[in-house]
């Protein structure tokens, strides 16, 4: 139902307007409230780039934090992660993960970012918290926020904004009645826009030197088990399950890459994997195919034909370029 209320056409559409205009005028208060200085916002001795979204979930934020990782770190700086941890419960905060960390205390994000670039992770409801404990630990050039951009306690130096090219921003409206945390009037105030996939519409045009178009590419398969890597095609009689926040998306992907795919089951994201419910899925002659976020949460009780699928973000030179001058920049300022 929130599909067709959001990117679709519902009648209940109506009913929830009245919620909208609450919650907007709520956030635009708020957002005022920081601007002026009656609620403090706290500035890192740092550089602070926070990668977020304008709608709820399902942008493709987590392949693009990863990608900015990597790419800083090639630039030789050294880069940390604070986020808030959702769908995690750790027993206090902040916590800084490490390889023992799991998704039931950090959630499912955080824990996947760490394991696939090493760098120091801190997550907290209050991000200050988690940067500053970071900081404690660790001497760094620059900390990325996963998620956040309306997390405004935390002052944020560069705002990169994550886009779905193919849903936008759904019917424009603020939750519950649309998919907006802020409207789209927000752009114009951000660094860069990266935008996941082609856009349907001149989104690039509209933001000149600062919208980027990022793909996403998937890797190998992987066994959950053994860790062995396989070409998709090599992998027959796939049952793909996605718990994720448009799980439509991975399930495209795997038909446009003519996979042999005989079952698709999405998830609620977030969801919490159990061996009993994901058992019955695939027997043993099939494979059950996954997200890599998935596969963080499953990997103590995988079963021998259980593989998951890395997806890497492919984004311009260019927007990486604009960021490290920005870094530059912001550096430069603080001497």
């Amino acid at each position: 139902m929130i599909e067709k209320l959001w990117y679709g056409k519902n009648r209940l559409f109506w009913l929830f307007i009245p919620f909208s205009l609450l919650y907007g005028l709520i956030a635009i208060f708020r957002r005022f409230l920081y601007q002026v200085g009656i609620l403090k916002s706290w500035r890192s001795p740092v550089p602070i780039i926070v990668i977020g979204n304008l709608s709820v979930g399902g942008n493709g934020k987590t392949p693009l934090v990863i990608s900015l990782i990597e790419s800083l770190k090639q630039k030789g700086l050294q880069v940390g992660v604070v986020s808030r941890g959702y769908g995690g419960k750790a027993d206090s905060y902040p916590l800084i993960l490490d390889n023992t960390t799991t998704t039931e205390q950090a959630g499912d994000e955080p824990v996947l970012i760490y394991q696939r670039t090493s760098v120091p992770i801190a997550v907290s409801p209050c991000r200050s918290e988690a940067v500053q404990a970071l900081l404690k630990q660790y001497q760094l050039d620059v900390i990325l926020t996963d998620d956040g951009l309306q997390h405004y306690a935390l002052v944020r130096d560069i705002e990169v904004v994550v886009i779905d090219g193919k849903r936008l921003f759904g019917n424009g409206w603020w939750m519950p009645a649309g998919p907006m945390r802020e409207r789209e009037s927000r752009l114009k105030l951000v660094d860069l826009i990266i935008i996941n996939g082609d856009s349907v519409n001149n989104l690039a045009q509209k933001y000149p030197n600062k919208a980027y178009t990022m793909q996403l590419a998937p890797r190998y398969a992987v066994n959950l088990l053994t860790q062995e890597k396989k070409s998709l095609s090599s992998l027959q009689n796939i049952c793909a399950i996605a718990g994720i926040s448009h799980p439509n998306r991975f399930f495209d992907m795997l038909i446009k890459m003519q996979t042999n795919v005989i079952k698709t089951i999405p998830f609620a994201d977030h969801q919490k994997f159990t061996l009993s419910l994901l058992n019955n899925i695939a027997n043993c002659d099939q494979i059950l195919l996954m997200t890599e976020k998935d596969a963080v949460k499953c990997r103590q009780f995988a079963q021998p034909n259980w593989w998951y699928l890395p997806i890497d973000a492919v984004i311009p030179v260019q927007a990486i370029e604009q960021i490290c001058s920005l870094l530059d920049k912001i550096n430069s300022q603080r001497e």
